[in-house]
Order: structure tokens, then C-alpha cells, then sequence
């Protein structure tokens, strides 16, 4: 049997008044969510172990049966297993945001984490000017997708800079940058680089709105087991994304890349439909993941936000529905929540819906966060949900 994970990134939220006192994913038109709720065991799970940040790389590396607790080293090293970049076992993996700050001073604030979700062709230019004025023996630049990038310090798993906090860009749209500024301070060699990047992107002939690197999500390289060895289907992932990419690169998967797959409201949704049944033709589990909900969450907006969880119904959910219908099994979820309020992460236990032939469902009337709470089902711990599925599953 095969067993379709769909992923809506972000798409957990809390009530707004702007909605009437519900929820994105209450207010968007879901009817095949809704629908398949009837017929699905519905929980919560609680994907972001305590006392871990509630990043897509700590929920999602959970959703793929991965303990983060026992093997997540950083958010950079996953990019760069994205990447396929080489590494040595003591070399620091930095996730580096391309960002728009008002200033590097003490008073500068973060005021967009995504340099104005900058396009992947702006942003590769700017990345090889940095590694050419900057790279050196311990500083390397590597240009990835949009705003995310990366920044390799050749043994600085062994050096102090391991150990600094320095918050994730999107975790503080709008607020003051200090406390990270004295975080790089503790590095001389990270507060030259953070400088000389900000004269480079600020120079004539920069058109966009990076003007200062954010490097963070430090850590050693990342060790999977083998998906497959572990769990036993054949799997893939499909995502815009490099985390998950990299996730699933680092756990042996197929990795598919789909043309125009942008992890924004805009995305190759029919692409991504199609790269999941070709690939089920001859494997047996498939991740795709839609980033859009999450993106909507970060800038605030509950409109984008309730029609990203739309078209995920409409442009994801429906087609491969009618491609596999009661044939196949479903697990429908988001990794964590991302409150429009917050704009930000938070670590709720997410809702989500399993469905698979000969499973007795919950018999909810839809698919929510509020009916999800109600069904009493809650697995504590996030790396267990698909194992758990697979047992359903008989497997």
C-alpha cells in the first residue's frame, strides 16, 4: 500500500478576530480535508521534543521518524546535506539568511529575514561576490535557494563560535538585532565578516534589498540512518526547500526537484502532483511539502495565509485524491504552527489526520486544530507518528 505524507508548513495557527475567532485553516475552503476527516484516525502530535526551538528542521526531521533529540546538529548542516557539499567531521555549517536590517548598530532592527523573499537568480551574484572578496581558509560562501544560504567555517565545530545563540532571522521581524549583535561581538572573526559583507551588499550596482548577511543554525555535519533500512518503504521527498531536501538526502531518500517549486503562494503545486505519482509508480512513500502557509505566518498576513491552506486542499490534496483515492494511505499535517499573532514559530502539538483502508476514523465532521484537541489522541512525541501510521498500516 502506498503512503501519501502531505506536509502544509506552518498551517497550524490560533484564533484571530480578523477571522471571526477561527483559524486559517478553519476559515479556508478545505473541502477534501474536511471530507477525509470523516473517514481518519484525527490527533495531535506534538512534533518539537521539550526544550528544543520549534524550527521545520527539528519538526520535520521528527515527521520522518528521526529522533532531533539524538540527531539533530544544526539547521545548516541539513541545508548543506541538501547541497551535497563535502565536509569534514570538525567543519561548522552556518544557515546564512541574505537579510534586510536597518543598521548593524545597537539600535538596528531585523526588518525583513528574506531580504524581500529575494529570487534565487538576484541572490547567487551576491552570494559569489562574497565568497570572492571574503572566502578564505576558514570562511566559505555557498549560494542555495532565494534567501537561504550557507557559510562553512573549515573546523569550527572545535572553535567558541559553536556555541553562540544567535536567533533565527525570522524569529525577530521588526525587533532590535542587539542581543544578536553581542553574540557575534564574542567572535572577531564572524563580527569582521558580518561588516565586510554589510560594505559589499551595500555597495552601487546592488539592486536588491540584502543588505547584510544573518549567519545561524550552526552545527557538525549531519548522520542519518537509512530510510529505508529503518522503516521499510521506498521513500522520496518533494519540497522548494533545502532542510527537507536535505533530510531526506541525508536519510538515503529520493531527493525530486521540481521545476518552479518556489515554497511561496505561487508555487508549481501541479508539478509537485505529478513528481509524487510518477515516483509511486515504483516507490511506496512519498513527503511532499508545501512551504507556503508557513511564509503567509512569518509576514503576518491571515488572508495569504487561508488561501495557501486552500490551494494545498484544491492543488495538492484533490488531485492526488482523485489519482489514488481509497487505494492509498493518508497523512495529512503541518510540521508546527506559525500564529499570525507570533509571526514566529511556536511548538503546539499540531494536528493531524491518518487514513488508510480498514482503519476505523474519528468521525469528525472537519479537519482543525480545535477538533483535532477533541479527539483525546496525542503522541507525545514526534518522531513516533510514522511509525506509528506504518503500524496502522500493518507494516
Amino acid at each position: 500500500m502506498k503512503l501519501l505524507f502531505l506536509i502544509a508548513d506552518g498551517m497550524g495557527d490560533w484564533p484571530l478576530d480578523a477571522l471571526g475567532g477561527k483559524t486559517p485553516l478553519e476559515t479556508a475552503a478545505t473541502p477534501n480535508l474536511d471530507s477525509m476527516a470523516k473517514d481518519a484516525l484525527v490527533g495531535r502530535c506534538r512534533t518539537v521534543p521539550e526544550g528544543m526551538a520549534p524550527g521545520s528542521d527539528v519538526a520535520n526531521m521528527a515527521l520522518l521518524g528521526f529522533d532531533p533529540a539524538k540527531h539533530h546538529t544544526g539547521r545548516g548542516p541539513i541545508e548543506a546535506a541538501a547541497q551535497g557539499l563535502k565536509l569534514h567531521a570538525d567543519d561548522l555549517v552556518w544557515r546564512c539568511n541574505l537579510v534586510t536590517v536597518t543598521g548593524l548598530g545597537l539600535n538596528g532592527k531585523m526588518r525583513d529575514y528574506s531580504a524581500g523573499h529575494i529570487t534565487s537568480e538576484a541572490a547567487a551574484p551576491l552570494v559569489r561576490k562574497l565568497q570572492e572578496q571574503l572566502g578564505d581558509e576558514t570562511f566559505t560562501f555557498h549560494p542555495g535557494v532565494q534567501y537561504r544560504h550557507l557559510l562553512v567555517q573549515k573546523g569550527g565545530a572545535l572553535e567558541d563560535e559553536a556555541r553562540l545563540h544567535v536567533n533565527p532571522p525570522h524569529d525577530i521581524t521588526d525587533k532590535p538585532i542587539k542581543p544578536d549583535l553581542m553574540a557575534f561581538s564574542r567572535s572577531a572573526r564572524l563580527w569582521d565578516l558580518l561588516h565586510s559583507s554589510a560594505e559589499i551588499l551595500t555597495a552601487k550596482g546592488n539592486k536588491t534589498k540584502a543588505n547584510s548577511i544573518w549567519p545561524w543554525g550552526q552545527g557538525k555535519p549531519l548522520n542519518l540512518p537509512n530510510f529505508k533500512k529503518t522503516f521499510g518503504p521506498k521513500g522520496a521527498v518533494i519540497s522548494a526547500v533545502d532542510l527537507v531536501r536535505g533530510l531526506g538526502r541525508a536519510a538515503g531518500m529520493e531527493v525530486i526537484e521540481v521545476p518552479g517549486a518556489t515554497g511561496l503562494l505561487d508555487t508549481n503545486y501541479q508539478g509537485k502532483v505529478d513528481a509524487a505519482l510518477k515516483f509511486l509508480e515504483k516507490g511506496d512513500f512519498v513527503f511532499v511539502h508545501l512551504e507556503g502557509p508557513d511564509e503567509c505566518g512569518h509576514a503576518g498576513n491571515a488572508a495569504d495565509k487561508t488561501e495557501a491552506i486552500a490551494r494545498f486542499d484544491a492543488r495538492i490534496v484533490a488531485p492526488l485524491r482523485q489519482a489514488l483515492g481509497d487505494e492509498a494511505a493518508w497523512l495529512v499535517t503541518c510540521d508546527h504552527y506559525t500564529p499570525i499573532k507570533e509571526r514566529t514559530h511556536t511548538p503546539d502539538p499540531v494536528p493531524f489526520l491518518f487514513r488508510a483502508p480498514g482503519v476505523k476514523g474519528s468521525g469528525l465532521p472537519a479537519f482543525s486544530e480545535a477538533l483535532a484537541g477533541e479527539t483525546g489522541l496525542v503522541l507525545e512525541q514526534g518522531h513516533g507518528l510514522l511509525p506509528w501510521c506504518l503500524e496502522q498500516m500493518g507494516k
